[in-house]
């Protein structure tokens, strides 16, 4: 009920913010009209954020991912939520003996050799402990927060009915179709992700996958020592993005994990048709002997070989010079972007213009032989004009385009962090 009560205040509230807006733009030119808009939008994503934050567990993790969605969002509602990295307070030490109990009959004292109660990294759905088993090897004890899986459904139906609220007299969201398709599919993602069993059977399926390339590492995990609440895995010695970053790299040492950032994300997208799909440099490690430890797969994506083969079809003409648009509208037709019933005309003089700023961003690194990721600049802030124009021609969601999206938002992100130079030729995106 106070869930409940949460959600209806934020409805009740972006409500009252579309009356206001609608009854001060009366009178208003049209640089006024674009700048109130602007502002609304703005508004309407501090009332979300503002309950989803407090709501946490999977609300706040879901808006984390629709913080995301190049595009699906207004740019003033995107950057809201992507306030909610938010750290929880761990569990106290009660709570994660009675969650040890409940899973395996008996508390860290019987299990480990040592178990540290202080968490070392907690996060929206769960948190991280050291131990040490009889054996004297070290791991990480990821334990869920109690009740997350129970309040996924409930927390998914509050946050589309929010989501619809807000959109309702709107042109700067999807249509109500899209918005639950999307929503759909990230309560979907985390159940899965609430799954411990399916993130030690996804450990292992890439550790295997990856284990003929070199400088990677993806921890073994315990299966007696797991459960759906609890996963147990090695725990590997190295440093995250920002501490190694702080140890003052050489640009050589920048540029050999940036190489291998970039080559597994290739080989995932294309060989595996597999993405580790939860962008966070939180899941690299870099370690003391030169390889890139791989963490937290709770959240991968399949990908089918039609969907792979559009995304590299729609790249390699857009880097064609001229663009081959006519083979890019083809790609996406192939993907289910857009109905088949746009016109070769609106296709390319109206949709073409609204995504040539994103579509430019996404695909530079693969215009030139060696890219200096340094001077990546920041990822374009759609122009709400040009959105608004591109939602209206938009004709469904493939499934596997937002994992895509935020897999390759994140390793640009961190390959921007590294100041890396890469060198970009491939065999499956580049012109043609």
């Amino acid at each position: 009920m106070a869930r409940g009560a949460i959600a209806g205040l934020a409805m009740a509230r972006a409500g009252a913010a579309h009356l206001g807006h609608r009854a001060q733009g009366l009178a208003r030119s049209e640089e006024q009209a674009e700048q109130a808009r602007l502002a609304h939008e703005a508004k309407l994503g501090r009332i979300l954020f503002g309950a989803l934050n407090q709501l946490k567990g999977t609300a706040l993790k879901a808006s984390q991912l629709l913080s995301l969605e190049l595009g699906f969002l207004p740019e003033g509602m995107r950057q809201e939520l992507a306030k909610a990295h938010y750290q929880v307070t761990p569990l106290n030490r009660a709570l994660v003996i009675k969650l040890l109990r409940q899973e395996f009959g008996q508390g860290p004292d019987e299990l480990f050799a040592q178990f540290e109660p202080s968490a070392f990294a907690a996060a929206s759905l769960g948190q991280v402990h050291g131990a040490t088993l009889a054996s004297g090897e070290a791991v990480a004890v990821k334990l869920q927060y109690p009740g997350m899986a129970a309040c996924i459904g409930s927390d998914m139906a509050m946050l589309r009915t929010l989501l619809q609220t807000l959109g309702r007299g709107s042109d700067s969201l999807p249509n109500a179709t899209i918005i639950g398709r999307v929503l759909a599919d990230i309560e979907l993602k985390l159940a899965e992700e609430l799954n411990y069993e399916h993130e030690a059977e996804q450990l292992s399926w890439f550790g295997h996958a990856l284990a003929a390339r070199p400088g990677l590492v993806i921890p073994q995990t315990f299966a007696h020592l797991s459960s759906r609440r609890v996963l147990t895995m090695q725990r590997l010695p190295g440093m995250h993005l920002n501490e190694w970053l702080a140890t003052q790299p050489t640009q050589a040492e920048r540029d050999y994990f940036g190489q291998l950032l970039f080559d597994t994300f290739l080989f995932t997208l294309f060989e595996l048709q597999r993405l580790q799909a939860d962008p966070h440099p939180g899941n690299y490690l870099f370690m003391p002997d030169g390889r890139l430890g791989l963490l937290d797969f709770g959240c991968t994506k399949p990908l089918s070989a039609s969907f792979c083969a559009g995304v590299s079809a729609a790249w390699s003409a857009l880097l064609c010079r001229p663009c081959e648009v006519q083979r890019v509208q083809q790609a996406y037709l192939e993907l289910g972007l857009i109905s088949p019933s746009l016109s070769d005309a609106d296709f390319r003089e109206q949709l073409m213009p609204a995504l040539a700023a994103t579509q430019a961003w996404q695909t530079a690194p693969f215009d030139t032989a060696v890219f200096d990721f340094g001077q990546l600049p920041d990822m374009p802030r759609p122009d709400p004009t040009r959105q608004r124009q591109a939602l209206r021609y938009l004709h469904s969601l493939t499934p596997e385009l937002p994992y895509f999206d935020r897999a390759y938002l994140g390793l640009l992100l961190m390959l921007k962090a590294l100041g890396a130079r890469v060198r970009t030729s491939n065999p499956w995106i580049g012109a043609r």
